[in-house]
C-alpha cells in the first residue's frame, strides 16, 4: 500500500509570516514571539472549539501558543499540534507554554503533572512552564468567588521553593527548557530570586491598559523576567461572576477608541500595539478569526506615536480584574491580600 501524503500545513493567503512578528529575547538567549494565542475559553468555549482556535491562529502565523492543564482543553490542542508540525512546521518554530495547577504543588506532584501535559500536547517538551498561582488553594471549576478550599494556604515561601525545585529538576530532565511565575508579586519574587537554582524566565500577569502595574513590570524587565501579558484586552469575555460594579472597560476608553479611530480598526487592536510595543508579551484568546488576524496583524503593522503611548500610559486605572477572591484562604480577607499591596506579603 503506498505511503500516503500529509498535506503541508497551509498559511492563509492573508496571514503573517512568523519570521516577521517580533520576538523577545529571554536571558538564556532564547527567542519567545512577542504574542501568543491563549487558550483559556473563560469557562464558556469547549475544548474543540479551543483547538480549532489553536488552527486558525497557526494558518494565520502564529507560533506561539498559552496553554494550561487547568483548561481541560490539552488534549484537543495536542492533536492539532500535531496537525501543524506534521504539516510541515518545525517543533522548534512553535513556543508551547503550559502551566502546574494549584492542587499539584507537592513535591511529588510536579513532575507527574508535567509529563501528563506533554502527554496531552503530545510534545516531547515544552518551552515554559508555569506555577500557575503561587497559592496551593484547588477549587471546583465555575465556583463562585466566595467558595474556598477548606484546605486552603496563605504563600508560604519554603512550600513554594519546595514546588520550585521540582521545576528546576524538569529542566534538568529536558522535559521543560524554561520555567517561570504566574500571578506573582514582587515581595514574592524577591525571594524567589534569592533563593531559586534556576531563575524564572517570565512571569504571566494581567496587564491592559486600564491596569498598567508599571513597578512589578520594570522589576520583571530589570531581573530579566519576560513580561506575559494575560487579559491584554481587559478581558471582555471573563466569566459574569469575576465582574464588579468597579471595573472599567479598556476598548470603551476614550484615548483607546480616539486612536483606533485613527488606525482604522478595533479598540482591541490598539491594545495589543501598545502591548507589543511597550515591551510585554500580550497572550490573546479568540475564536473569531479575523480578531486572530487582526491581533497578529497589530505586531507587525505602523507603530503608535510617542505622543499615542503617551496618552495610553496616562490612562492606567489601576483596576484589576482577575482578583483571584476563591484562592483567599480564611474569612474576613479582602481579594487585596493576595496581591501584597502594602509591599510585604501578607501574614497568614
Amino acid at each position: 500500500m503506498p505511503t500516503q501524503q500529509r498535506k503541508p500545513f497551509a498559511m492563509a493567503p492573508d496571514g503573517v509570516d512568523p519570521h516577521s512578528v517580533p520576538h523577545r529575547v529571554l536571558y538564556t538567549g532564547a527567542r519567545l514571539p512577542a504574542i501568543g494565542l491563549g487558550t483559556f475559553g473563560s469557562d464558556h468555549v469547549p475544548a474543540h472549539e479551543v483547538a480549532g482556535a489553536v488552527r486558525e491562529a497557526a494558518a494565520a502565523g502564529y507560533r506561539h501558543f498559552d496553554c494550561a492543564a487547568v483548561y481541560g482543553n490539552e488534549a484537543a490542542i495536542g492533536q492539532v499540534l500535531q496537525e501543524i508540525m506534521a504539516g510541515g512546521v518545525p517543533r522548534e518554530e512553535l513556543w508551547i507554554t503550559s502551566k502546574l495547577w494549584n492542587d499539584k504543588h507537592g513535591a511529588e506532584d510536579v513532575i507527574p503533572a508535567c509529563r501528563q501535559s506533554l502527554a496531552d500536547l503530545q510534545l516531547d517538551y515544552l518551552d515554559l512552564y508555569l506555577v500557575h498561582w503561587p497559592f496551593p488553594n484547588h477549587h471546583a471549576p465555575a465556583v463562585d468567588v466566595h467558595a474556598r478550599d477548606s484546605r486552603a494556604q496563605p504563600y508560604i515561601h519554603e512550600q513554594y521553593m519546595q514546588t520550585w525545585r521540582q521545576m528546576e529538576k524538569l529542566v534538568d530532565l529536558g522535559l521543560v527548557r524554561h520555567i517561570g511565575t504566574s500571578n506573582m508579586t514582587i515581595p514574592k519574587l524577591r525571594l524567589l530570586l534569592r533563593d531559586a537554582r534556576i531563575k524564572p524566565a517570565a512571569n504571566q500577569m494581567e496587564l491592559h491598559p486600564h491596569f498598567q502595574q508599571p513597578e512589578l513590570f520594570d522589576f520583571a524587565r530589570a531581573n530579566g523576567i519576560e513580561p506575559i501579558a494575560y487579559s491584554p484586552i481587559g478581558s471582555p469575555a471573563r466569566p459574569e461572576r469575576d465582574r464588579t460594579p468597579a471595573d472599567t472597560v479598556d476598548i470603551e476608553d476614550p484615548v483607546i477608541v480616539k486612536i483606533a479611530a485613527r488606525l482604522g480598526v478595533h479598540p482591541a487592536v490598539v491594545c495589543i500595539k501598545w502591548a507589543v510595543q511597550r515591551g510585554q508579551t500580550p497572550i490573546p484568546f479568540s475564536t473569531k478569526r479575523r480578531n486572530i488576524l487582526a491581533n497578529l496583524q497589530a505586531t507587525v503593522s505602523a507603530p503608535l506615536t510617542d505622543t499615542e503611548m503617551a496618552e495610553i500610559a496616562g490612562i492606567d486605572r489601576n483596576c484589576r480584574l482577575i482578583k483571584g477572591q476563591v484562592f483567599l484562604w480564611k474569612a474576613g480577607q479582602s481579594w487585596e491580600d493576595l496581591w501584597d499591596v502594602n509591599g510585604e506579603i501578607t501574614p497568614p
